[in-house]
């Protein structure tokens, strides 16, 4: 299949309101409420052809930019910034294959977001929805899904006109060899103030729409056997809550696996392998300890690259996730000893496929395993969870982080027609809670085979005119 040239026509920016039914503790933030962005894009191909594509993410603070001298709504103009800035970019360039549009303005981008006090990660925050728009308008011009448009290259990847390790990488075979899978394991978050147990929660305190708060709860509801569990850098707070996380888990006698998200809390590694020492002492963690399949992200993103993790590798695997800024960062990751690298829709489609490949090839040249994990931005249900789910498919991760659908109640700020559209597009992967529609978990998978439509992974829309454009703060 030849990879169209097209133009971008129009960007249109829209954002909508969320709030959390549940706070969610990660980092140095806790998470009340947020705006969710949406991205409309009309594309002209060479023959005259247009439509329209779309996206959406939540715009999360605390996450792109940890700067704690920045507020919330800051942190948010970031990201409406960097939309702006390449929203202006890729209307203004001449006509290319979409992923030529991504390669020819990404060191622009990179530059300008500079200009603008923005940091690669959340510079990147603009081509990651606008190429999904993109791309997503040009697979339903030519009636095609995600998969077919990606092992038919219809984007035109080709990663070695930016990397010149990729030279003699066959970028299609690799392509056409990834086959989408129908379901996915969902890992449950485990925030540093989730309720673990009843006892945990004051009944003034109980949200009560019918959606599970504790971690007891959400295991007899959804039937997860994945979880991603956060630690915050203090030694004996995590110890103390590890174990009982760990009770909670343990009272099933069916295997289940776990991850630990050190979201930057840490300086050094010795502090983190203080933590896993402190870990294999205790008899009550020690089901735990052996379930988990990958440390994340420990150590602060400002050294974390700088810092041999060779002797916490000796524990386990460690990935990046927040210090994979840009194309470059893995390939540094790689030679301080890290074994992996996390997808998320908010880092760029692209960059998820060129660090899938990237695996293959450091594999086969290291002999040593290195891998993708798929982690989660609090997607929310409708466009960007399925967005997501649709990437994370198609990659061939067995398992995906999920906690939109938990610290949310189902598509939260949309009206029940549009509500009501997602369900029928997609009725194995949502459902009716209490009148909303909410994502479904049963037996701890989600079900994806529905994502395989015509477009990047949905087959509803939202209602554009309920939502408010954007616009930058003065």
């Amino acid at each position: 299949m030849t990879a169209p040239l097209l133009s971008v026509k129009e960007v249109r920016l829209f954002e909508r309101k969320i709030t959390l039914r549940l706070p969610f503790r990660f980092g140095v933030v806790t998470l009340r409420e947020a705006p969710q962005a949406f991205v409309r894009c009309r594309i002209q191909l060479a023959d005259g052809r247009e439509g329209w594509g779309l996206s959406a993410e939540l715009m999360v603070p605390k996450w792109f930019d940890k700067n704690p001298d920045l507020t919330n709504e800051q942190n948010f103009d970031q990201l409406r910034k960097a939309l702006t800035l390449y929203s202006h970019a890729i209307q203004s360039s001449a006509a290319n294959t979409a992923f030529g549009h991504y390669a020819g303005l990404y060191d622009v981008h990179l530059k300008a977001g500079e200009e603008a006090a923005l940091n690669p990660l959340a510079a990147s925050f603009g081509p990651a929805l606008i190429d999904r728009a993109v791309l997503d308008a040009l697979c339903r011009l030519e009636d095609i899904s995600f998969e077919e448009a990606v092992r038919n290259n219809l984007p035109g990847i080709r990663p070695e006109t930016l990397l010149p390790e990729f030279s003699g990488f066959a970028m299609p075979q690799f392509l056409a060899e990834l086959k989408s899978a129908t379901e996915l394991h969902a890992r449950h978050t485990v925030g540093l103030i989730d309720p673990l147990v009843a006892s945990d929660q004051d009944p003034s305190d109980r949200v009560g729409d019918g959606l599970p708060e504790t971690l007891e709860e959400v295991i007899a509801t959804y039937g997860h056997t994945y979880f991603k569990i956060k630690v915050g850098g203090d030694l004996k707070a995590d110890i103390d809550r590890l174990k009982n996380i760990a009770r909670v888990l343990d009272k099933s006698s069916a295997p289940y696996m776990a991850t630990l998200d050190g979201n930057e809390q840490y300086e050094n590694v010795d502090g983190v392998i203080e933590l896993l020492k402190a870990m294999a002492s205790e008899q009550g963690l020690k089901r735990l300890l052996e379930s988990i399949l990958f440390l994340e992200q420990p150590i602060h993103r400002s050294h974390a690259l700088e810092r041999d993790v060779a002797p916490l590798a000796a524990f386990m695997p460690v990935i990046i996730d927040e210090s994979d800024a840009d194309l470059d960062s893995f390939t540094a990751a790689r030679s301080t000893g890290y074994a992996g690298v996390s997808s998320k829709n908010c880092k760029g489609f692209y960059k998820s496929l060129i660090n899938l490949a990237r695996c293959r090839m450091f594999s086969e040249t290291d002999g040593r395993r290195y891998f993708m994990s798929a982690e989660d931005l609090t997607c929310q249900a409708g466009v960007g969870v399925q967005q997501d789910l649709a990437l994370v498919a198609l990659l061939g991760l067995e398992h995906v982080e999920r906690n939109g659908h938990h610290y949310v109640n189902g598509m939260a700020g949309a009206g029940d027609r549009e509500q009501t559209a997602f369900l029928e597009a997609h009725p194995d992967l949502y459902e009716r809670v209490n009148g909303r529609v909410c994502t479904r978990i049963k037996n701890g998978k989600l079900s994806v085979a529905s994502l395989n439509c015509s477009g990047f992974g949905t087959a509803a829309e939202p209602d554009w005119k309920a939502m408010q454009e954007m616009s930058l703060a003065p």
